[in-house]
C-alpha cells in the first residue's frame, strides 16, 4: 500500500485493489482500442490522473459485460496482465462494503451471502408461523392469518430503516466521487440509460461477453431487464394495494382483474425468468473476471430475489387450501430478509449504478462546457 500526503497531511493509505485498477486504467488510457464499448471508456479517456474516488467512479460505473478483456491485446500472458473487468469489480465490491452502514456487514454477506440470507429466511419463516397460532378474531385471504395491522407495523420499519441505511452509504459515496448538485437533466440521462441499459450491450448494441467469451449475446441484457421490470411490477402492485386499501377503503384480498393481481402476477413472473437465468449465466460465466470473493453474495441476492418471487405466486395459487399457512410464513420470511439485507446484498449497486451514471453525465457536462 502507498501513504498519500496531502498538503504535509497523511491521509488513508489507499487499497491494493485501488492501485492495480488505476494501473490497469492508465493502460487502457494509453491504448484507447476500447473506447466504443461501454461509458467506463469514454470516462477514462476525459481524464489523465485518477485518485481515488476517479477509480470508484469507474468501477461502478462499468456493468463487467467483460468485451474489453476478449478484445484486449495486453492480457495475461503479456508482461501488463491486464484483467480490467476483474479489477473494477474488486474495488466496486470493496466501495459498497466501505460505504454501507452500519459498517461491516456488507463484507459478512457478500463472503458467507447463501448461508446468512438462508437462516435469516428460515428463523422469519418460523417467527411467521408462530405468530400465526394467535389469529386475528376476523379478517379475509391472508388477514385470517396475520392481522393488516400486525403486517404494517413489521413491514412498514423493515422497508423504510434499509432505505435509510442505503440513503446513508449512496452519501458516502457521493462525496468520495466529488459528486455536485444534482440537475434534472442529469438524473433524467441517468435513469434512461438505467432502463435500457446500454452498457450491456457491448457498446456497438451486439451484447456483452459475460458467459460466452469471445461471442456476443444480449442474454445478460434481456435477464437483467427481466429483473428490473418485474421488480418495478411488483413495486407497482404493492403501492397500488396500499392506495386501494387506505384511500378507497377496498380491504384485500384482491380480485384477478384488480390492479394489485394484474401488475403482480405478471411482475412475479418477469422476475422468476430473470433471476433463474441470471444464477444460471453465473455459472457459466469465468469467476476470474470478476470478484471471486463475492461470488457466493452476489449468488445469493439472485437465489433470494427468486425465492420472493416464486414464493409469492404459489401463495397465490395455493389461495384457499390447507397449505396456505405454511407457504405464508415462508413467503413473508423470504420477503422480510430481502428488505433488511438489501443494503448490504448487491441489491444496492442499483442504487450505485445510478449514482455513478448521474455523476458521468455531470462529468459529461463539465468536460462539454469547459
Amino acid at each position: 500500500m502507498s501513504i498519500d500526503i496531502v498538503q504535509g497531511v497523511q491521509t488513508e493509505p489507499e487499497s491494493d485493489e485501488i492501485q492495480e485498477a488505476r494501473r490497469q486504467v492508465e493502460i487502457c488510457n494509453a491504448c484507447r482500442y476500447c473506447e466504443g464499448y461501454c461509458s467506463v471508456f469514454p470516462a477514462i479517456t476525459r481524464q489523465r490522473l485518477f485518485a481515488e474516488g476517479d477509480m470508484t467512479q469507474l468501477a461502478n460505473l462499468c456493468h463487467n459485460c467483460r468485451g474489453c478483456y476478449y478484445a484486449c491485446q495486453y492480457t495475461e500472458p503479456h508482461e501488463f496482465a491486464l484483467n480490467l473487468p476483474k479489477a473494477l469489480a474488486e474495488v466496486r465490491s470493496d466501495s459498497w462494503e466501505r460505504f454501507a452502514w452500519p459498517g461491516g456487514l456488507a463484507r459478512r454477506f457478500q463472503e458467507s451471502g447463501v448461508a446468512l440470507a438462508g437462516a435469516l429466511v428460515a428463523g422469519l419463516a418460523v417467527v411467521f408461523a408462530l405468530i400465526q397460532t394467535m389469529r386475528p378474531d376476523s379478517g379475509a385471504g391472508f388477514y385470517a392469518y396475520l392481522s393488516h395491522g400486525l403486517m404494517v407495523s413489521l413491514f412498514a420499519p423493515a422497508f423504510l430503516l434499509p432505505l435509510v441505511a442505503v440513503g446513508v452509504s449512496l452519501r458516502r459515496y457521493w462525496r468520495h466521487v466529488g459528486g455536485a448538485p444534482v440537475k434534472l437533466a442529469h438524473l433524467t440521462a441517468a435513469v434512461r440509460d438505467a432502463s435500457r441499459l446500454g452498457n450491456l450491450s457491448g457498446g456497438q448494441g451486439q451484447g456483452c461477453n459475460f458467459e460466452e467469451g469471445t461471442r456476443y449475446t444480449n442474454r445478460r441484457r434481456w435477464l437483467h431487464q427481466a429483473v428490473l421490470y418485474g421488480f418495478l411490477l411488483c413495486f407497482a402492485s404493492t403501492s397500488s394495494a396500499t392506495l386501494m386499501h387506505y384511500l378507497l377503503g377496498w380491504e384485500a384480498p384482491y380480485g384477478v382483474f384488480t390492479p394489485p393481481k394484474l401488475l403482480g402476477v405478471p411482475g412475479g413472473l418477469l422476475l422468476m425468468v430473470g433471476t433463474a437465468g441470471m444464477a444460471w449465466l453465473k455459472t457459466r460465466a469465468a469467476p476470474e473476471l470478476g470478484a471471486p470473493r463475492v461470488w457466493g453474495g452476489e449468488m445469493a441476492f439472485v437465489l433470494l430475489l427468486f425465492l420472493v418471487a416464486a414464493s409469492g405466486l404459489v401463495l397465490y395459487a395455493a389461495t384457499g387450501t390447507a397449505a396456505v399457512p405454511t407457504l405464508l410464513a415462508l413467503h413473508l420470511g423470504a420477503v422480510l430478509a430481502f428488505f433488511l439485507l438489501t443494503p448490504y446484498s448487491k441489491m444496492v449497486h442499483g442504487f450505485y449504478r445510478l449514482a455513478a451514471l448521474v455523476r458521468d453525465a455531470q462529468q459529461k457536462d463539465s468536460r462539454q462546457a469547459g
